[in-house]
């Protein structure tokens, strides 16, 4: 395992973060509602953008900067391969070390023209009340959910332990790769995938009812995960063009040439 933070830093503080990071929720807390959520992902689990192969997704997507996370300003193919490089010397199973390589390919949906507050950013449920853990909770006073009352209680419109794939999350990166690679790895890698953005959910108790025995069982490894997304970002940069021939094999394992996005 990972050191949880070797050099002291201390990340996901948005007290002192920049302001491209503050603006960017405000966007995306007042315009995610569940309406949108719900429309964005029968639109996009058609799966009809175009067809590339997993390594060409990583190269398409490395022109992109993620507005929302306040630790870093790399080129996303670098987080990529800082957090699969960590994964693969701890030495976790292949599949382990591949979501870490993929799980943030979904951004590519910024490369389709969504803006990033529909792609990037924490999610959190839709459909109930919104919690005091997801950051900066002041800016859901302009999302028009809070405006309808059957959404304000704890469970809202779901049934206490009805489970997270019965719940809408706010519509970004996860939910789009989690359609795009779910005929293709083992169901932890995919909890890895679809749920690595949720915060609220796994670094707190405050959307429990929400999960059912399956979720807390698969969450073991999202948190697991998780600690190599957060603390593995780094200024020293690993080498793209040496490193790509061995995931380029992973990848072969699992994917074939090209998968529909």
């Amino acid at each position: 395992m990972v050191n949880s933070n070797s050099a002291g830093t201390s990340y996901r503080n948005y007290g002192n973060t920049k302001a491209r990071v503050r603006h960017f929720y405000k966007l995306n807390h007042s315009r995610q509602t569940l309406a949108f959520a719900q429309a964005k992902r029968t639109e996009y689990q058609r799966l009809n953008n175009r067809r590339m192969g997993i390594w060409e997704a990583c190269e398409y997507l490395n022109t992109l900067i993620d507005d929302s996370d306040p630790d870093t300003e790399s080129p996303q193919i670098i987080h990529c391969l800082q957090t699969a490089e960590a994964i693969r010397a701890d030495g976790h199973p292949d599949w382990f070390t591949l979501a870490g390589l993929i799980h943030d390919l979904g951004k590519i949906l910024c490369l389709f023209g969504e803006p990033q507050w529909a792609v990037t950013g924490d999610t959190f449920p839709l459909g109930c009340a919104f919690q005091e853990t997801i950051v900066y909770p002041e800016y859901f006073e302009a999302n028009h959910d809070t405006g309808i009352d059957r959404y304000q209680s704890p469970l809202g419109i779901y049934d206490d332990h009805c489970g997270l794939d019965k719940v809408t999350l706010s519509w970004g990166h996860d939910e789009y790769m989690y359609l795009v690679t779910r005929e293709f790895l083992p169901a932890e890698a995919l909890y890895m995938i679809r749920y690595h953005s949720f915060y609220p959910g796994h670094s707190s108790h405050a959307y429990d009812a929400l999960f059912d025995n399956q979720d807390r069982e698969m969450f073991d490894w999202v948190r697991l995960f998780n600690r190599y997304d957060l603390y593995t970002k780094q200024d020293v940069y690993p080498d793209v063009v040496a490193l790509r021939p061995y995931y380029q094999d992973l990848i072969n394992q699992y994917f074939p040439d090209k998968i529909a996005w």
